[in-house]
């Protein structure tokens, strides 16, 4: 995926997740959603099985794997289903997906730039201060617009 392609796709991405708000609020009940909603319309555990076509000890199995965070997703949606809920499945960035990607290319950047710096001082061949905030903002352009997945090797 050329680098063009990839800054429009996090653009979308990044406008798609911003409609969820602030999803801050919005922690798993301890118990699991299963449990909390099931609780909620009052409806037994017996009903739930029926419901999802399952045994009622499945129910209860189905609960405590989702309060232990070992639930699968397709479980999880025929739960879902049964309740009359929909299950909304996402991965929420704690920022932008560009400011991400541009924060990881600062990183690379400035080690980039001080290993330069370094070998032109025993080279004695000084940088300006002034070029030196200049280069950075043009090496991390460069960063973004040329790297691909490199940008996330860890040895970078």
């Amino acid at each position: 995926m050329r680098s063009i392609d990839r800054a429009s796709a996090r653009r979308q991405l990044d406008k798609r997740l911003s409609a969820l708000g602030n999803i801050e609020g919005l922690t798993c009940p301890p118990r699991g959603w299963v449990k909390a909603v099931r609780e909620a319309l009052g409806m037994t555990t017996l009903q739930l099985a029926k419901r999802i076509g399952v045994s009622q000890p499945r129910v209860v199995t189905l609960e405590q794997a989702e309060s232990r965070g070992a639930i699968t997703i397709e479980r999880l949606e025929r739960a879902a289903r049964a309740l009359d809920c929909r299950l909304v499945y996402a991965l929420v960035p704690r920022q932008s997906l560009d400011a991400l990607v541009k924060e990881r290319a600062l990183s690379l950047a400035k080690k980039r730039l001080a290993a330069t710096s370094h070998t032109m001082v025993l080279e004695a061949q000084g940088v300006e201060i002034g070029d030196e905030s200049e280069q950075l903002e043009r090496l991390v352009r460069q960063v973004i617009e040329r790297a691909g997945s490199e940008l996330w090797e860890e040895g970078s």
